[in-house]
């Protein structure tokens, strides 16, 4: 009789900065909500910004390196796509323009990766006009309504080139074999 396999994370040793973001994130936070930067707070935040990832360390997967300069580009393109998106679907809704042309796209992912697509899922749902509904990880595809789209096609090529090919970039991933990247 074999013992059954659990899927745990691996074990790593703990170091305090192994994730930095969550760190500066965490003392940010402390500072916002404690109104102060009384040199007590300032502490505080130092303490909790070291000490809470740590305990944490054993739940947590391992901080991808980041290419920092892909993600402040991808960065101004989502707000750049998400402003103009709402001007497009509120003219849409509130204009004298034809009817809209609804339609399910399935957007084949180009990787594994899951923050990759949990972001890219992400981005798709809170540019104005689209919303991703499933991340189907056996076809290796996202579900996405769209409100509006002519050409279903170009919006899915759109999507991938602006959105998911950005996100691989900054994670360091390559396209999976096979995949319709």
């Amino acid at each position: 009789m074999t013992a059954p396999t659990t899927d745990r994370l691996p074990l790593r040793k703990a170091s305090w900065l192994a994730h930095p973001v969550l760190s500066v994130l965490l003392g940010a936070s402390w500072l916002a909500l404690s109104h102060s930067l009384e040199p007590v707070h300032l502490l505080s935040a130092l303490l909790i910004g070291l000490i809470v990832p740590r305990l944490l360390h054993p739940f947590l997967a391992p901080a991808d390196r980041i290419d920092w300069l892909a993600a402040l580009r991808l960065g101004a393109v989502v707000i750049k796509d998400i402003v103009l998106s709402n001007i497009t679907v509120a003219r849409l809704v509130l204009g004298p323009m034809s009817t809209p042309q609804p339609a399910w796209l399935p957007v084949p992912l180009a990787t594994d990766h899951p923050r990759v697509n949990a972001l890219f899922a992400t981005i798709i749902t809170t540019t104005p006009g689209t919303v991703s509904c499933v991340v189907d990880e056996q076809r290796h595809e996202i579900l996405v309504h769209a409100l509006n789209c002519d050409d279903a096609q170009a919006m899915i090529d759109e999507m991938k080139n602006r959105y998911e090919a950005p996100l691989m970039q900054i994670f360091g991933q390559q396209a999976r074999t096979g995949s319709a990247a």
